[in-house]
């Protein structure tokens, strides 16, 4: 199993292909447009990887500004897009503590299970990196815009059971006014051993025996949305 920093810098295509099979019942566009209806607007996605979100919001925004720090995630991302959607798409390879766009460019900022990282490999200053992630986020917004965050809330468990290691990341978001909720982004993998296979790939060998025993070729995940008015 590789690390979670070497899967994006080396396993594009295997993480691709997790992924692909992650919200078959299609729940985070219906949970974006229940925050803010996004058909129009200028958005920018913050850490992309391979453009889950990238190609449902491509598909109604006016412009999505997307980055990632991983060029090999963001070549796969490129990769997958429609025409109608790359034409819509700007791919940055870039830091979300330091976009290369200018102030108030934004109607939305999203970030789909990448935030978490400025307080995950922020190692004694996860606090500082979360500041200057969420400043960065409010600088690039207009008036009104809105902040939307999705992260693991559980995966393998049909109610919320959060990893106890982002705590304390969860609790700096409600101290900033967050708002929240849960949704289900359960996985519809092609067969048990492709469940079992790409559980082990990502999540490792406990979740991949969890996946085994319990016979989960629809795998149940949970996933947090938060947001945040500027």
């Amino acid at each position: 199993m590789p690390t979670e920093k070497e899967v994006y810098q080396s396993h594009a295509d295997r993480y691709e292909q997790l992924v692909y099979r992650e919200d078959y019942q299609k729940n985070l566009p219906k949970a974006v447009r229940n925050i803010r209806d996004f058909a129009g607007l200028d958005i920018v996605e913050l850490g992309a990887g391979t453009g889950r979100l990238t190609r449902f919001l491509a598909r109604e925004a006016r412009k999505v500004y997307a980055g990632d720090l991983s060029f090999h995630m963001l070549s796969r991302a490129a990769g997958l897009l429609r025409p109608e959607e790359a034409a819509r798409c700007s791919l940055s390879v870039a830091d979300m503590r330091r976009m290369p766009f200018p102030d108030a460019c934004a109607d939305l900022v999203v970030a789909g299970w990448s935030f978490c990282y400025l307080a995950v490999w922020g190692a004694d200053r996860w606090q500082p990196e979360l500041e200057n992630g969420l400043g960065e986020a409010l600088r690039l917004l207009r008036p009104g815009g809105m902040v939307i965050l999705f992260e693991n809330y559980g995966t393998g468990s049909e109610t919320p059971n959060p990893p106890p290691h982002l705590n304390g990341y969860f609790d700096f978001l409600k101290g900033k006014g967050f708002r929240s909720d849960w949704i289900r982004t359960d996985y519809d993998f092609a067969s048990m051993q492709e469940a079992q296979d790409l559980s082990d790939f990502f999540f490792g060998g406990e979740l991949a025996e969890k996946v085994r025993k319990n016979q989960w070729k629809i795998l149940p995940e949970c996933t947090g949305v938060f947001w945040l008015a500027k």
